[in-house]
């Protein structure tokens, strides 16, 4: 009993025990798809493009980019959902969660929102708070994120219902919008958007992995339908 307690001393004092992360604590998943499984490959596809494409890769349950190419895009379509994964960046590096994306334009971001993933130290994007990480890109500021430092884990929910649409990070409700509401009416004709006739109209659509041409690490990377569909 003696050495069963020093051992849990020990333990304790060097901060192994903590509570669990998203990717450690699945209760209450129930209904979530994994989209990394099996590589990946049933689940995701080029942008505007059949198969997988060349510039991103699945080993050991990581997503990694690894050279420009192309999007990555889900082969499916989701109108109301919870999408939930970790993601990590090099020094300096862009990238994104774009969502109800069209495929019949020339790029995703045309049609769809952002979630904004970004080195805010290392870069300019972080300057501005509508475009630093876990924003609604150009249009909603994350309110007072918690954001890990560079190489480490952050973990990110999207939550869309509706109109509605949730930014998530590191457990924190970030941002909260109603996509077509006049609040956001007026965003987007104050942003780049505004000349953007088919963005932010979608009822669904594809989710899109941007490839900004930086390094970007996703995993955990699950999906769950709402509202019955």
């Amino acid at each position: 009993m003696r050495g069963f307690l020093v051992v849990l001393l020990a333990v304790a004092a060097v901060g192994f025990v903590a509570s669990p992360s998203l990717a450690d604590d699945h209760s209450g998943e129930e209904g979530f798809i994994d989209l990394l499984a099996d590589g990946g490959q049933q689940h995701w596809q080029g942008y505007r493009k059949e198969g997988w494409p060349e510039g991103w890769k699945v080993e050991d349950g990581v997503l990694a980019w690894v050279a420009s190419g192309d999007d990555l895009m889900t082969k499916a379509h989701y109108a109301d959902f919870d999408l939930r994964l970790e993601w990590k960046v090099d020094p300096g590096s862009n990238s994104g969660i774009m969502y109800r994306v069209s495929d019949g334009m020339e790029h995703p971001w045309l049609t769809g929102p952002e979630y904004q993933i970004l080195d805010n130290e290392g870069h300019g994007d972080g300057k501005n708070t509508k475009t630093s990480a876990a924003a609604l890109y150009g249009l909603y500021a994350a309110n007072d994120p918690v954001i890990k430092p560079v190489g480490e884990w952050n973990e990110t929910r999207i939550v869309v219902e509706g109109e509605n649409v949730q930014h998530w990070l590191n457990g924190q409700k970030v941002v909260e919008a109603r996509m077509g509401g006049d609040e956001w009416k007026m965003s987007v004709a104050r942003s780049k958007f505004n000349r953007m006739k088919g963005f932010g109209k979608n009822s669904d659509g594809h989710i899109v992995l941007q490839d900004h041409g930086d390094p970007v690490w996703f995993r955990n990377v699950r999906i769950k339908r709402l509202g019955g569909e």
